[in-house]
């Protein structure tokens, strides 16, 4: 196992116990284009071998399957629910990762995919002085 696969997994249990630090924000809103189900990044997981790792202790990640990889190897993933009109099939039992999609705040290093209704808000140094 590589250790980005050991920080992932690191990552993923503190997401459940630990706030992060707040340094992004999320504004916008859903414009159900349905393109965020179908480019799932894995931070730090980089082989089936691993996702298949991952799909034993975290069942969420059974909804989805391996599409590719991302520029710097990191899985991407899709979907299994998502219907030709590009909408949630199990919408009322989808995970809890779906429902709070995207969280407000935000500690990753995140984009929004282009042509998402939502924006990511980066804070700087000026907006924490300014209070923002």
């Amino acid at each position: 196992m590589s250790i980005d696969f050991i920080k992932s997994i690191y990552y993923e249990i503190m997401s459940y116990f630990v706030p992060q630090k707040i340094k992004r924000r999320i504004e916008g809103n859903c414009i159900k284009c349905g393109r965020c189900c179908g480019q799932i990044r894995a931070y730090g997981m980089k082989s089936e071998k691993e996702f298949n790792f991952m799909k034993i202790f975290f069942p969420f990640y059974k909804y989805f399957y391996i599409t590719g990889c991302f520029e710097n190897g990191d899985l991407k993933l899709a979907c299994k629910h998502i219907g030709e009109d590009n909408l949630c099939r199990i919408y009322d039992k989808r995970p809890n990762m779906c429902k709070n999609y995207p969280s407000k705040y935000v500690y990753a290093n995140i984009e929004m995919i282009d042509g998402c209704g939502y924006k990511v808000i980066k804070k700087s140094f000026q907006n924490y002085l300014n209070k923002e």
